[in-house]
């Protein structure tokens, strides 16, 4: 069965497919605006920079929704840890979580690093994903707070169990190593211009890291053929 999607290339000037190309091509792969502008001339595209930020900032976070909706299902043992990302000069925090086989289960840019911006993320990811059964985190003071505030949620429901909380380093291996293909991919870029640019951004980048861990489809098909098709 064909799902529908609401993102709308109406109005664009240039073709839906050279319009996926250069987004994907930006999330996917270690480049900045103006390698991606010579790019796309080679390929006789004229396409300035400025351009291209506007359709990675239009696009990548609409297909990032889709991506949710279609993923496969994810297990109930979470790990979950934040990164560090540079907008307008000053850090900011991209809240991660993956399941014990390392699929992504969700991802949020925030300014602050505290408890409010904790619940948040795990009321988020809790929505798209079903509850825990347990959740692996470091030693966050923050992130503790906000999952015994999503138990908090469990028990005013009456619900008979908690989510497992353990607080073991160690264990969140497998999520640091995950980080690494995101700071790949952000390396060249630098500094971000404007939080919302950054966050649509990396939302295209955990989409193609999604579509490299087979998440949606385990064929042959390109992974630029998966990121198009969430584009509907």
């Amino acid at each position: 069965m064909k799902i529908e999607t609401l993102i709308s290339f109406k109005g664009a000037h240039y073709p839906k497919s050279v319009i996926l190309y250069a987004v994907y091509f930006y999330v996917r792969f270690a480049v900045s605006y103006r390698d991606l502008e010579e790019i796309m001339v080679e390929r006789g595209m004229d396409v300035d920079h400025a351009t291209l930020n506007r359709w990675v900032a239009k696009y990548a976070g609409a297909i990032a929704d889709e991506a949710h909706r279609r993923k496969r299902p994810t297990s109930r043992s979470w790990r979950m840890d934040e990164t560090y990302i540079k907008v307008k000069g000053k850090w900011t925090y991209l809240y991660r979580a993956i399941d014990k086989q390392g699929q992504t289960l969700d991802f949020m840019l925030s300014e602050r690093r505290d408890e409010a911006a904790a619940t948040t993320f795990f009321a988020k990811t809790i929505a798209r994903n079903g509850w825990p059964d347990k959740v692996i985190i470091d030693k966050s003071g923050s992130n503790a707070a906000g999952l015994f505030n999503m138990n908090c949620l469990l028990v005013i429901k009456s619900w008979c169990w908690l989510i497992d909380i353990l607080q073991v380093k160690y264990l969140n291996n497998i999520i640091e190593q995950d980080h690494r293909f995101i700071k790949k991919i952000t390396r060249p870029m630098q500094t971000f211009k404007s939080f919302n640019s950054a966050a649509a951004t990396l939302s295209g980048i955990e989409v193609a890291h999604m579509i490299r861990k087979g998440q949606f489809d385990r064929s042959e098909r390109s992974g630029f053929t998966q990121f198009a098709e969430l584009a509907g």
